[in-house]
């Protein structure tokens, strides 16, 4: 009788339908590993790209305050009509126009965020400064609106930006100009600017009224940066006299560049600043932007600039009606976008370690759920192999299983991943990703099941024997996994992480799974020879069973070796950026705080206030020539220090200790004009001039020349050259300076430097003067309210909520901790998949006699060796691979210190995870002996 064709598929369906049943835990396992890694696919991108745009954005306003990343600025031309002329707030406005011509839909994005203008310097005529070591006078002429903010006027009134008819153009300055001008408010200057070649004979002159004296305010957004003049003039030596040249800057209304040119004076320099607006997605604006600014300037000649200057010859453009020289850009966004662009590269190189850690995982997860499925179902397969079904019809019997279970797991992964996403951010979601694991997922099952269930292939006469063609393979393998590990290091060690390259600590782990498995069955052998020897069977029973099942558990050493690798891998970067961040942000503020001004202002107060201790650092340019060969080198950094002060600051430090014995000084002492200043030497300025001394030539303010002898007591050492108290200092400084430290006593030998600058250390006594408050406090009152202040704990918590540092923490936090969970149900899964025959040896014992106690000791002891080799392997990896990647791993941009941060293994973190896999493993075992127990003897007899 033949069935028909709709009772076959009605056995089928029906087939389907208790297979699924019945693997429905292993079918979940599955499904969750599938629903993990494609909810991280749609999550992960739009989580790094939300952080790499927090990290730009933190990057451009840092920049920000020290200049605008993108500013415009050109010239007006005031002597194109009878008489010269200007609108410069027509000019001014012009910005919304010149912001059109940015090509594509980056205008959208852009802003002008203010327009000023600066005049060259001119010379002031009159009045005099008094003294007479002032030979001559520079005074700058800005307009500044965005300074307004930042002004206290104590006397008089701001600038008008519409000067009454018939009055002078007003001018404000601060109180340290007025004081070395001898001026007040309603006093008059009278400036000589320089002439316009071809136009001019004689250099015009003008009038200013100062309409008001002003005291400067902090400002915690760095806007005194490169602004300095503007609160406290500097001096420097006259080029062709003996003397000093005062050079000074005041703030003028908007239209003192309408009247200044309606009495000769040439044009000022206008510049408008471009803000991008970098919400959101930011990194994706920053690059949409960098194409249309690389030929902004292009653009804009092409369509403002068609003329000639009659008088310089120079391209003349048209902006709003008014004539202008050449409109130049100043791109600073694209050169840091550039920076930021490898620094941000370098961390998805390093984040791709515990990726491709937790990929490797997950597969093995996925096959040894795989192998549970089958093992399960074998006496299935092979009843249905023996009744004729052929090897493709078992395999798509299992998939049609298996795919539904992959593909729903997909798509709400998927789904999940999608609504926890942010939105908004330069990251997108990898579909691809997400269908390629799916797609190894569902792929295993086929492959698995035709390994499981196909004919085996029948040896001829002239064939090897099976076990050597195994063997043969086996050597095969490891050599090839052996090459390929040593090939995957060099490499990673010679050019540094990549995407494939983040594979290699993958093959260390497995490269250290077959040393482990060519080791573990020798050790166990020698175990057997004194076991053999002991009393009683089970120490012998459960060696020879542990040896004989060593081949079988190399995929469970895999497993737990490389989840207990990456979890120590991401632990050793975790502690290197916690620990390299306050390494760097001591290096940054040299102290608990410290305050910087530009010049050496040797005025400021080193004592401290009550509670707070303070040491001065002031920072020179000298030339200086060896004794020994007359040699000069420039330019050298010359920085004066009072060791005392830095060793109250800084007790610990090795440096102040070391400036204190060789350069302390008696308090109040100061050098004699002719007397050798002791000093410390850099290697490379000691190098140069190994003999002898030097000596320096310096004017001091209304004097003669004095000449300067430094005698060197010490070589500085590379750990004293990188101690923080030098961070503040040595930062500004380009690489590779030449520097020369000696002590304070010296600079009342030195003039005043306007380039140079002056810092200010501090240290609270109590936790009332440590606060950040007191110290910014102590800092402002100690040298004005112009110092760019740091505090070593908001610099700290600076540096952690980096956009890069918090993505690559996370990354790998997220990364060890999913691929710990999925470890330990792989773990768990082959420990049930090899429960059988270790029950299967203790029911044939217990036949025997075997005793419900020695029974326990025996599962204890056949799974000892797996949790011996487990611990030892993790732990030689989690030490083994930060030494093979030590070069590799550059994780200075995320610490902000002058070196590579010292690599530090987080030792509690790996005996915590060894002795968790540990003990999973021995309960594990007892689990399995409390379940022997509790079998009747029907049961014994059975497995038996």
């Amino acid at each position: 009788m033949t069935r028909t064709v709709g009772t076959g598929a009605a056995v089928t369906r029906r087939l389907i339908r208790k297979e699924t049943l019945g693997d429905l835990p292993l079918l979940a396992c599955l499904a969750v590993l599938v629903l993990v890694l494609t909810a991280l696919c749609a999550w992960g991108p739009a989580f790094a790209g939300g952080q790499e745009d927090r990290a730009l954005r933190q990057r451009v306003d840092a920049t920000r305050a020290q200049a605008p990343p993108i500013s415009l600025s050109t010239t007006p031309e005031v002597f194109g009509t009878e008489p010269p002329a200007v609108d410069m707030a027509t000019l001014l406005g012009a910005g919304r126009t010149l912001i059109e011509r940015l090509s594509g839909p980056a205008a959208r994005h852009v802003t002008i965020t203010g327009g000023d203008y600066d005049y060259n310097q001119a010379s002031l005529i009159s009045p005099q400064p008094p003294g007479p070591a002032i030979t001559s006078t520079e005074l700058t002429v800005s307009h500044l609106p965005s300074a307004r903010a930042h002004l206290h006027y104590v006397s008089g009134h701001a600038p008008a930006d519409h000067t009454p008819l018939g009055t002078a153009p007003q001018i404000g300055l601060s109180q340290a100009t007025a004081q070395a001008l001898g001026i007040r408010a309603g006093s008059r200057l009278t400036l000589e600017f320089a002439k316009t070649l071809g136009v001019q004979n004689a250099p015009p002159r003008a009038v200013l009224l100062v309409s008001g004296i002003y005291r400067t305010t902090a400002a915690t957004d760095g806007f005194w940066s490169g602004r300095e003049t503007l609160d406290q003039p500097s001096r420097y030596p006259a080029e062709h006299s003996a003397g000093t040249v005062l050079a000074v800057r005041g703030l003028v209304g908007l239209d003192a560049a309408d009247l200044l040119a309606g009495r000769g004076v040439g044009g000022p320099r206008v510049t408008w600043q471009l803000r991008a607006d970098l919400s959101g997605a930011a990194l994706d604006r920053a690059r949409t932007l960098t194409g249309p600014l690389s030929h902004y300037s292009q653009d804009l000649s092409a369509a403002l600039c068609q003329g000639t200057d009659p008088i310089t010859g120079d391209l003349s453009c048209l902006v709003e009606g008014q004539a202008t020289g050449p409109l130049l850009v100043t791109d600073s966004l694209t050169p840091l976008l550039a920076a930021f662009t490898a620094q941000d590269q370098q961390a998805r190189d390093l984040a791709m370690f515990a990726v491709d850690a937790l990929a490797a995982v997950a597969l093995a997860t996925v096959t040894v759920a795989v192998r549970l499925l089958l093992r399960r179902r074998q006496a299935h397969l092979r009843l249905q192999r023996a009744r004729g079904a052929s090897t493709t019809r078992l395999v798509l019997l299992r998939c049609t299983v298996a795919w539904p279970v992959v593909v729903i797991a997909a798509l709400l992964g998927w789904a999940a991943g999608g609504a926890l996403a942010p939105t908004g951010t330069s990251g997108a979601p990898q579909p691809m990703t997400a269908a390629l694991a799916a797609s190894v997922v569902a792929l295993t099952v086929p492959l698995m099941t035709w390994l499981a269930v196909r004919e085996p292939r029948r040896p001829g006469r002239l064939r090897h024997s099976r076990r050597n063609i195994a063997l043969g393979r086996r050597v095969v393998l490891e050599l090839t996994v052996l090459v390929t590990t040593a090939a995957g290091v060099i490499a990673l060690r010679s050019q540094g992480p990549d995407g494939i390259l983040g594979a290699v600590p993958v093959l260390v782990a497995l490269t250290v799974v077959l040393v482990l498995l060519r080791c573990y069955p020798l050790v166990l052998r020698l175990v057997l020879r004194r076991t053999r020897r002991g009393r009683g069977a089970v120490g012998f029973v459960g060696a020879a069973r542990a040896a004989h099942d060593a081949p079988a558990t190399g995929l469970a050493l895999f497993v737990l070796v490389l989840t207990l690798g990456t979890a120590v891998f991401g632990g050793l970067v975790h502690r290197t950026i916690d620990d390299g961040l306050a390494a760097g942000a001591a290096w940054s503020t040299g102290a608990e705080a410290s305050a910087t001004v530009a010049g050496t202002v040797t005025s400021a107060s080193g004592t401290g206030t009550t509670g707070t201790r303070t040491a001065l650092q002031h920072l020179y340019t000298l030339d200086l020539a060896g004794q020994a060969d007359g040699a000069v080198i420039s330019p050298v950094a010359v920085i004066t220090v009072n060791p005392r002060q830095l060793a109250a600051v800084a007790p610990k430090s090795p440096l102040a200790g070391a400036l204190l014995s060789r350069l302390a000084a008696p308090a109040g002492a100061r050098a004699g004009a002719n007397a050798p200043l002791p000093c410390f030497l850099s290697p490379g300025l000691r190098a140069s001039e190994r003999t002898g001394g030097f000596t320096a030539t310096v004017v001091p303010d209304g004097q003669r020349p004095v000449d300067l002898v430094f005698k060197p007591v010490s070589t500085l050492t590379a750990a004293e050259l990188r101690d923080p108290l030098l961070g503040p200092v040595t930062a500004q400084l380009t690489a590779g300076t030449p520097l020369l430290i000696t002590t304070a006593g010296a600079e009342h030998l030195l003039p005043p430097q306007p380039s140079g600058s002056t810092v200010l250390l501090l240290r609270g006594d109590s936790p009332a003067t440590a606060a950040p408050a007191a110290l910014r406090s102590a800092a402002a009152k100690a040298l004005g309210p112009l110092a760019r202040i740091r505090v070593r704990s908001e610099t700290v918590s600076a540096l952690r909520s980096d956009g890069l540092t918090r993505g690559l923490a996370t990354i790998y936090t997220t990364g060890s901790i999913l691929a710990a969970l999925s470890g330990l149900l792989a773990l768990l899964l082959e420990l049930t998949l090899t429960s059988h025959e270790r029950s299967r040896t203790t029911s044939f014992l217990r036949t025997l006699g075997l005793g419900a106690r020695e029974a326990g000791a025996l599962h204890f002891l056949q799974l000892l060796p797996l949790a011996v080799a487990s611990a030892v392997g993790g732990t030689l990896l989690g030490l083994l691979e930060p030494r093979l990647m030590a070069r590799t791993l550059d994780l200075r941009q995320f610490t902000g210190g002058p070196a590579q941060p010292a690599l530090h293994t987080d030792y509690s973190l790996t005996v915590a995870l060894v002795a968790g896999v540990t003990a999973l493993i021995l309960a594990a075992a007892v689990t399995e002996s409390v379940l022997a127990r509790r079998r009747g003897l029907g049961a014994v007899l059975r497995l038996a």
